[in-house]
């Protein structure tokens, strides 16, 4: 059933993590750009930025660390007064503390007459809008000292932020917060774009990213693999083009949904509903005899099939193309013989919820190379043996220990999902906090269950998957408001965003 295709990597921005855009800029400047000079254009990027999102602010607070980072905004102070803004120029390192870039920076905006004044936890912000360059992507330890005095300054003042680079105090490589972070209304980052910026914490930090590449390709070296791929709705028509006029049910697989223990019904529901829409030629669900009639009710188009267990299943798992299990499944007996009648087949196969708790636990060892595994961390947690937390304080490391462990591809929900496969990660920057609700991940499973049971291979089908969920949540909420979004609300959206006659309203609106 796979299809074979080009992977559509040209809709995928490249992610890098911060050592290796340090690396970029080593190189840059090697290659005759004088530091300096590099300092200055991203300075004006940020001034730039700034006036896009700002067109009419007429007074800055702009907070300077000791490094490279407060270079920066040392040229954006003198930048911006240059243009008649008043600026506060505030230093957390006095100016015969820094050294190289960064001191003729501090020289720079005091020849332009902005005045420096040392940081105090008492100094009181006076712009109407604050420039973030006190901390850069270097940072790796919590952040302490006056340095977390002037960031939760910042972030009680309840004024609008603009971030050089990172938000400080977030981590660049895995999104966590270190100890304390500003939260930022938008970020303008530079030369390379940061994996850190888009999962985890970064989510309700980092605001609108603006990335300015500086006339650096960082593609171009070919030795710095990026660290991630951003997904990018125009994966969408790449990997779904119109369909022939002469295509009928069978050129689009048979996805069969396993679930829905006694009394656990919906989820598995939720997941045959998500697939029908999503295209999949036939869709059938196994589920508790109890169920059945409540789901004929709802959705008659799928074929239900109630089972006492695994006995009961015949030959349905063989006669599909792809299965989805573990929506509703429980951990019980039924679900355990549920999951062992699915691992026994060899079919393409998506692992959700509680399927997913018993490979931790009764089912531990399995590896394979043809399943999707979809944790959330806590169950990612259970499948590492770790804790949440310590899944939480690096996505990136956990979605790549997971693959390594099971094989196949795997798919770290949570804000800035990642998906981890033989081709490396892939990080989804859409979504919206009314995700954060029962279901999500059912419709999730269904997705995915239909993008491989039409053919797509399944690191594609896992990073196109995902990346249909989110948007087709945005557009939910979009229609109704983040706040009572259903996990059944995803269906009908997502079907629009993976055809190609959707309105323009809405394709304008995903990209």
């Amino acid at each position: 059933m796979t299809r074979e295709a080009a992977q559509p990597e040209t809709q995928s921005r490249p992610l890098y993590r911060a050592d290796q855009v340090r690396e970029l800029d080593r190189r840059t400047i090697a290659a005759g750009i004088e530091g300096f000079a590099l300092m200055q254009r991203a300075a004006a990027a940020a001034w730039q930025s700034l006036k896009a999102r700002w067109p009419g602010v007429r007074s800055l607070s702009v907070l300077c660390g000791g490094g490279n980072n407060g270079g920066d905004g040392h040229v954006l102070a003198a930048m911006a007064a240059a243009e008649g803004l008043t600026v506060q120029r505030i230093l957390l390192k006095p100016r015969d503390a820094l050294s190289g870039d960064a001191g003729r920076a501090a020289d720079m905006a005091t020849a332009a007459g902005v005045e420096a004044v040392a940081w105090r936890s008492d100094l009181v912000l006076e712009g109407e809008l604050v420039v973030d360059a006190l901390l850069g992507t270097g940072l790796g330890g919590e952040v302490r000292g006056e340095a977390r005095e002037a960031i939760e300054a910042i972030n009680a003042s309840g004024l609008p932020v603009l971030a050089i680079d990172i938000p400080s105090g977030l981590h660049a490589d895995t999104g966590a917060v270190l100890g304390t972070a500003v939260r930022a209304c938008r970020t303008v980052t530079f030369i390379g774009d940061k994996l850190g910026l888009y999962t985890g914490a970064a989510s309700s930090r980092v605001g609108e990213v603006d990335f300015r590449a500086l006339g650096v390709d960082a593609e171009a070296e070919a030795d710095l693999l990026p660290a991630a791929r951003l997904l990018d709705a125009g994966l969408i028509p790449a990997w779904l083009p119109p369909r022939e006029r002469s295509a009928h049910k069978g050129d689009f697989g048979h996805a069969l949904v396993l679930g829905g223990a006694p009394g656990f019904g919906g989820a598995a529901l939720l997941a045959a509903e998500a697939c029908a829409r999503l295209g999949a030629g036939k869709v059938s669900l196994a589920t508790a005899p109890e169920h059945v009639t409540a789901s004929l009710v709802r959705r008659p188009e799928v074929m239900v099939h109630g089972i006492r267990g695994a006995g009961d299943l015949d030959g349905l798992a063989d006669r599909a193309d792809v299965l989805v299990v573990g929506p509703g499944l429980g951990q019980g007996s039924w679900g355990q013989g549920v999951l062992q009648a699915a691992l026994s087949v060899g079919k393409p196969m998506v692992v959700d919820a509680d399927a997913l708790n018993l490979l931790a636990t009764r089912f531990s060892g399995q590896r394979r190379e043809e399943w999707v595994l979809t944790p959330h961390p806590g169950e990612a947690a259970r499948l590492l043996g770790l804790s949440a937390g310590e899944v939480e304080a690096d996505r990136p490391a956990a979605a790549l220990a997971l693959q390594r462990r099971y094989g196949g591809v795997v798919v770290l929900k949570g804000a800035g999902s990642l998906v981890a496969g033989p081709r490396g990660l892939a990080v989804c920057p859409h979504g919206n906090p009314g995700m954060a609700s029962g279901g999500m991940g059912d419709a999730l499973s269904g997705i995915l269950g239909a993008l491989l049971a039409q053919g797509l291979p399944l690191e594609a089908a896992a990073r196109l998957g995902v990346l249909v969920h989110a948007l087709a949540a945005d557009m939910a909420a979009r229609q109704g408001g983040e706040r009572g979004l259903l996990a059944g609300d995803l269906a009908s959206c997502a079907r629009i965003l993976v055809n190609p006659t959707m309105g323009e309203d809405d394709a304008a609106a995903t990209r």
